[in-house]
């Protein structure tokens, strides 16, 4: 199993225990993105190439893998991908960079 396989699957057993603990927030949460990523001006494969930039420039692994997991779902290619993360590594500076590199790792890894 792949480092964000992993993560993942450790991230979803932690989210079952904190719904049960919290239910009316993580209900709220999944429909937050839920509407957030709904097709409108900008489509659903948009705005996870948004989301992806924005988990790289927080650096969160989690959120790398269960994005770029979707992202193939939605059939993006490594070259968009790649240019989601030049966005995201000008916004994040070197720290962004480092997962960046990551993030073309896990597309790899899920493809």
């Amino acid at each position: 199993m792949s480092y964000y396989q992993e993560i993942m699957k450790e991230i979803s057993g932690n989210m079952q225990d904190l719904s049960k603990d919290i239910p009316a927030v993580m209900k709220a949460f999944s429909g937050l993105v839920g509407a957030s990523t709904a097709d409108g001006a900008l489509d659903k494969k948009t705005k996870e190439l948004i989301m992806i930039g924005i988990a790289v420039a927080n650096r969160c692994d989690g959120c790398i893998g269960f994005h770029t997991k979707t992202l193939i779902e939605l059939g993006v290619t490594e070259q968009e991908l790649a240019e989601a993360l030049g966005v995201a590594v000008a916004m994040g500076g070197g720290p962004s960079v480092m997962y960046a590199a990551n993030t073309l790792k896990a597309f790899k890894e899920f493809s």
